[in-house]
């Protein structure tokens, strides 16, 4: 896709009361650093007031390495270029074993932790995920819990841990059965018990559905975002649920949940809204 594409279809739909563009693109090919530069910058132009989260640590070391520069002066150009945080994407599950069968083209765990290391020490917030549900262990899933908290305890730098339940379906791994109910609030509650030097957990609604997303702001999730206006990559996995949710559904799910509904942006700032308009509390 040209620049000026992505540019015209970035926003479409959108008002200025959007308050993140969260960009994954994977690990193109042929596309070089400076596109993705471009595309940042272009976008931060136009909606000076969005804040942008954009690449994983797998596509920051990536990115570095097709640019043949070291990874914070990528991040560097990258911030200068207007990324506010990065999403925490590409962490899967980081035993050698099992990152050598499900995602043996990315880093391994240690270079995703360390390129975290080194997006923090750049001035950057990031998330961090896991993906369970597929060929790990038990004792894989508090490997990955413990080498988080680690490394928040040193640089404090994850905002929020996002347990991600794998979806077989058009995958090689398509004869796995997917996780159910039960796992799914067991991950969210020991993630909650585990890492305490988060300051949240994210049960995304569209990996295990509304009902379930719900349920979980019982079991140690604090944020169940969001109303989403496009998503792709669970939805090309196998996902069946909606690509977007109202807001007034989303805060009905809540309230019924017990919880009291609150807006926040990328950075957990409470956010005031009129029907076109934002306001961050700092």
């Amino acid at each position: 896709m040209a620049l000026e594409e992505a540019w015209a279809s970035a926003p479409t739909g959108y008002s200025e009361a959007v308050t993140e563009f969260h960009i994954v693109g994977g690990l193109h090919p042929d596309l070089p650093f400076e596109y993705f530069l471009d595309l940042v910058a272009g976008l931060k132009q136009r909606f000076p007031k969005v804040h942008i989260k954009a690449f994983t640590m797998v596509e920051v070391a990536f990115l570095a390495k097709r640019a043949k520069i070291s990874i914070p002066q990528a991040l560097q150009q990258m911030k200068a270029a207007g990324v506010d945080s990065c999403p925490g994407g590409g962490a899967e599950i980081f035993s050698d074993r099992v990152r050598h069968i499900i995602c043996d083209h990315k880093i391994d765990g240690s270079e995703w932790l360390d390129t975290a290391r080194m997006v923090h020490h750049a001035g950057l917030r990031s998330n961090a995920t896991m993906l369970y549900g597929h060929v790990e262990t038990e004792e894989d899933r508090v490997d990955h819990l413990v080498r988080l908290r680690a490394l928040q305890d040193e640089t404090g730098g994850f905002q929020t841990f996002i347990p991600l339940a794998f979806h077989p379906e058009n995958t090689v791994l398509g004869h796995l059965p997917r996780t159910t109910g039960f796992d799914d609030m067991r991950q969210i509650a020991v993630g909650r018990l585990m890492l305490d030097n988060f300051a949240h957990v994210k049960s995304y609604w569209q990996m295990v559905t509304p009902k379930m997303a719900q349920i979980s702001l019982r079991f140690g999730a604090d944020d169940i975002d969001g109303t989403v206006v496009e998503e792709k990559i669970y939805h090309e996995a196998g996902a069946t649920t909606p690509q977007g949710m109202r807001r007034a559904e989303l805060e009905r799910l809540i309230r019924e949940a017990g919880r009291e509904p609150i807006e926040r942006d990328t950075l957990y700032n409470r956010v005031t809204r009129t029907e076109d308009t934002f306001v961050i509390a700092v």
